[in-house]
């Protein structure tokens, strides 16, 4: 190997080390802008949130604009952990948002909309992915609501968590993040004698921004790295059984952090009629299990000693998101039948007629959680 390919090697690797560090830390001050914020803005923050439904739908639409589970996800984990958004609050946002990025898929189906048989087969491998969403939140919200099933998950994980260092956990990433966590804040607080909403304010714009510029940039660079390999890999090794297609998008997406490249990149295959809309199907439940990484390594800059530290709630709500797709794995990868023919269907009403595939998204994505809102409020 010469020295520029391992020069550019290096670099890269050195790139997505920065981002991810830009990442984490970003994720923690967000909590740390919240607090300059003060305790009425918190308890705010917390009623506005007391009503699941409210968050579910919130979850949705934000997720659909933004497109990018991982950043609302990152989001809600960063406030979770800073003692500003309970966890009872935060898991049905999580729900949302792990139904709102599916509507990347869509976007990339509709492109096939000037050919029908092609449209009808990829319309059919985006949208299964939504009545996964949509069937997994009916049978699970109305249980966490009653029973907090997730929660109790999620919390029994981190408990497991926490014992792996004994009795306490100090995450060795908050160490490396909180001395430049601190730092800026100083920087606006004291050495700019700015006042705490004014310094709350622009640290929080500043950090969301930076949130959302190394997610892209870091599925950018993972994405160009790991590209070619993954198109091997689904050629090689895909379809061979369900173990394999699930733990591929696992793994694919784990590496990449986005579902919605790794589950976007099945859609043109089916479209071309590669590969079955029921394998595609296995694949996306493992993408889905598989972007819960993303919050896995948001709540690590969150996450204190233990012992009654609201960070361990970032923890929690990570773990939430994790629960939550394993559990709508657990039902329905053997009912599979049921998401694939519902999206089966769809698809045939919306090669007929393509307004019901606009329809469907901006009635499902936009409309009807706008509406919720403004009912709920």
């Amino acid at each position: 190997m010469t020295a520029r390919p391992v020069f550019k090697r290096t670099l890269k690797i050195l790139v997505i080390i920065f981002l991810l560090y830009s990442f984490l830390l970003a994720i923690k001050l967000i909590g740390s802008s919240f607090q300059l914020f003060g305790k009425d803005f918190a308890s705010q923050l917390i009623d506005s949130y007391s009503n699941p439904v409210l968050g579910l739908v919130t979850g949705i639409l934000a997720t659909s604009i933004i497109q990018s589970s991982s950043t609302v996800t990152s989001l809600i984990v960063g406030l979770a952990g800073g003692g500003f958004l309970p966890i009872t609050a935060a898991i049905p946002l999580v729900m949302g948002a792990n139904m709102g990025t599916t509507i990347t898929n869509i976007l990339v189906a509709l492109t096939f909309v000037t050919r029908k048989v092609d449209f009808r087969r990829a319309f059919a491998a985006a949208t299964v992915h939504d009545f996964f969403n949509i069937l997994t939140i009916i049978i699970f919200f109305p249980l966490e609501i009653r029973f907090h099933l997730i929660e109790k998950s999620a919390v029994f994980l981190t408990e497991i968590f926490e014992g792996i260092g004994g009795v306490s956990f100090t995450s060795p990433l908050k160490l490396i993040i909180s001395p430049a966590a601190k730092g800026i804040q100083h920087f606006f607080t004291d050495t700019l004698s700015l006042p705490d909403v004014a310094s709350g304010t622009i640290m929080l714009v500043l950090s969301i921004t930076v949130v959302i510029v190394t997610l892209i940039y870091l599925v950018r660079t993972l994405r160009a790295v790991t590209s070619a390999q993954a198109e091997n890999s689904v050629d090689k090794y895909l379809f061979s059984n369900a173990f394999t297609a699930i733990s591929l998008g696992i793994i694919l997406t784990a590496i990449v952090q986005s579902s919605s490249i790794t589950t976007s990149l099945i859609v043109p295959l089916v479209a071309a009629g590669v590969i079955s809309l029921s394998n595609a199907y296995v694949f996306t439940l493992g993408a889905n299990i598989g972007t819960t990484v993303t919050a896995m390594l948001a709540s690590l800059a969150t996450v204190s000693v233990t012992g009654g530290d609201v960070g361990t709630a970032g923890v929690t709500v990570a773990f939430a998101h994790l629960v939550f797709n394993i559990y709508g794995v657990i039902v329905f990868l053997p009912l599979k039948r049921v998401p694939i023919y519902l999206a089966t269907k769809l698809a045939n009403v919306a090669a007929d007629s393509k307004k019901w595939a606009f329809i469907f998204v901006i009635s499902v994505f936009f409309l009807l959680p706008l509406l919720t809102i403004l009912l709920v409020r």
